[in-house]
């Protein structure tokens, strides 16, 4: 039997960690701002439902790598306070995952409201 409290409770925990990761870290906002903006554009462009299935997919898939790098850069910090060599790696690795997916993000944007935009300039 499926306890509903504890369901419950796991999605305000989730919640709360999607507060907070939006609240404190400077690169999520930065995401959310570009989501923000990407969307309106959608808005104005009158994308499609699979347009915008796969541009909902995008934010949300760079949403989660943000988190997840976050949270790894905190664990390494609780784990290794000090300058370690292979913590670095780690941190490094886990933003370059970030990166590889933002830029995926802004490729996939772009062939998705650039071919728009360039349909209305000519």
């Amino acid at each position: 039997m499926i306890d509903v409290r504890k369901v419950l409770r796991s999605f305000r925990f989730a919640a709360q960690g999607i507060i907070d990761l939006f609240r404190f870290e400077n690169n999520a906002k930065v995401h959310l701002l570009i989501a923000v903006i990407v969307i309106i554009a959608g808005l104005w462009l009158q994308l499609s439902v699979v347009e915008w299935a796969i541009l909902v997919t995008q934010i949300g898939l760079v949403w989660a790598a943000e988190a997840f790098n976050t949270a790894i850069e905190k664990l390494c910090d609780f784990v290794s306070p000090g300058i370690h060599p292979q913590i670095k790696a780690i941190k490094d690795l886990s933003s370059g995952a970030v990166l590889i997916l933002a830029v995926t993000a802004v490729v996939t944007g772009l062939l998705l409201l650039g071919s728009r935009l360039l349909d209305l300039l000519y």
